[in-house]
């Protein structure tokens, strides 16, 4: 088995490929290794100590390494813990973690304004269709979290959740595509 790396524009965040689906449907970002004991692979990873985050995608995952930690040190005993757990078959989740939970109860979407629906709707779509493939090429993902009052409100996650350029990101990419489809848009901000 092959699995192959991506540099991601946070120098901290690798993307790595195993050639095969990670997750069924959505995503699942772990940011501790509390977090991570759902998921026998994330709990694998974060026991290497330099870890500080995992991000499952749909056909990768992303990891984070803490300030001071090499790469050059660190890639070999992730690939090793990826090649065993691919190689193994074993399942991405511990049974019954309700591992395909993407939000964690704490962070639910801000309440929309009924009002607001067709406004919404079009914000989703475009997340959905233009942001959100574009960010996963890059190793993480990008949420919708709601809309109030002009202002649009995201959630970064994996290699953009603390990425340098995230902020430009948001800025002068998703802000100036939402602005520019969805008129109603004054703002995009991270949550």
């Amino acid at each position: 088995m092959l699995i192959e790396t991506e540099n991601t524009p946070n120098p901290a965040t690798v993307k790595f490929l195993p050639g095969r689906p990670v997750m069924g449907s959505g995503t699942r970002d772990f940011a501790s290794p509390e977090e991570a004991e759902a998921s026998p692979l994330a709990e694998a990873l974060f026991g290497l100590g330099d870890v500080t985050g995992v991000f499952f995608g749909s056909d990768f995952i992303s990891v984070t390494i803490a300030p001071g930690a090499e790469w050059s040190d660190v890639k070999p005993e992730i690939l090793s813990i990826l090649l065993d757990h691919f190689s193994a078959n074993m399942p991405l989740f511990t049974p019954g973690s309700a591992g395909d939970i993407t939000v964690p109860a704490d962070e639910e979407d801000f309440a929309d304004d009924p009002e607001d629906g067709e406004i919404v709707a079009q914000i989703r779509e475009l997340i959905d269709t233009r942001v959100r493939p574009a960010v996963a090429n890059d190793g993480g993902d990008i949420v919708y979290r709601g809309f109030d009052k002009g202002t649009v409100y995201l959630r970064m996650h994996g290699a953009c959740s603390g990425c340098p350029s995230s902020t430009a990101t948001l800025k002068n990419g998703i802000e100036q595509l939402l602005k520019h489809y969805v008129p109603e848009v004054t703002e995009v901000r991270a949550v």
